[in-house]
């Protein structure tokens, strides 16, 4: 009984750990969701005129603090991603090892390009702040900001394509893991959107189509059910940790 006690708490730190790291994965890809979108869709999409290199420099030159936190926020999305990278190794590793190391090293490459490409927003904003006044009608000035919002854009979109092998390599072990395949597949098929957009960038000129707009519902499906997942692992260690208790009382009366 006490071999079996022994092993008894072995299992409940151990679901109490995937637990912890359970959690940790979906309030950090929480947050990554909500970074993004604020940058994204709450800035950059606002400031950033297609077609129109004066209204963007305009507008970036009069949201400067504005269009920063954009920047802070997407730095501190590639920070996340890093460490849910880690947090997905942790949590699946035991599925297989080296798929999921190679899986978790996309996640990492993907952010580093990403940085990198952050250093174009850098250029926006280094660009719109050194002038003022008349200066923004420069159309170099313009010329130059509306090239490095571009090429963020390019770079960006080109690096979603290791994010998008990513999902797949990520979907394939969660149908091995305890996940439910319809999830898995979804992110599989997220995944799959993220490579259309990139190749279509690479190889289509003036590629307009976003896939990955109508396939992203695997993400954030994963995310509830990560935190489900360490809630209700939360509960059955409690249930269990109970249970082991009035047994180890029984056996001793």
């Amino acid at each position: 009984m006490a071999i079996r006690s022994s092993t008894d708490a072995s299992r409940l730190a151990g679901n109490k750990a995937q637990r912890r790291v359970a959690l940790a994965t979906g309030f950090s890809l929480l947050l990554v969701a909500l970074l993004a979108a604020f940058a994204q869709f709450g800035v950059l999409k606002n400031l950033i005129v297609p077609a129109d290199a004066a209204a963007t420099t305009s507008n970036i030159a009069a949201s400067s603090g504005l269009f920063g936190a954009a920047i802070a926020a997407f730095l501190i999305v590639a920070i996340l991603d890093v460490v849910v990278a880690w947090c997905f190794y942790v949590l699946l590793r035991a599925v297989n090892k080296n798929v999921a190391l190679l899986v978790a090293s996309l996640r990492v490459v993907y952010a580093t390009l990403f940085a990198v490409a952050l250093l174009n927003l850098v250029d926006v904003a280094r660009l719109a702040a050194s002038v003022t006044g008349t200066a923004l009608q420069s159309a170099t000035l313009q010329e130059q900001v509306a090239a490095s919002a571009a090429s963020f854009d390019t770079a960006w979109h080109l690096a979603l394509g290791i994010f998008g092998l990513h999902l797949v390599g990520l979907g394939a072990l969660l149908f091995r893991f305890a996940a439910p395949r319809l999830l898995a597949a979804l992110v599989v098929l997220a995944g799959v959107g993220y490579l259309a957009d990139s190749l279509g960038t690479i190889f289509i000129a003036d590629y307009g189509l976003t896939i990955s707009t109508f396939t992203f519902v695997g993400e954030a499906l994963l995310i509830f059910w990560l935190l489900w997942r360490a809630a209700r692992g939360s509960r059955s260690s409690a249930t269990a940790v109970g249970s082991t208790g009035h047994a180890s009382a029984a056996v001793a009366s």
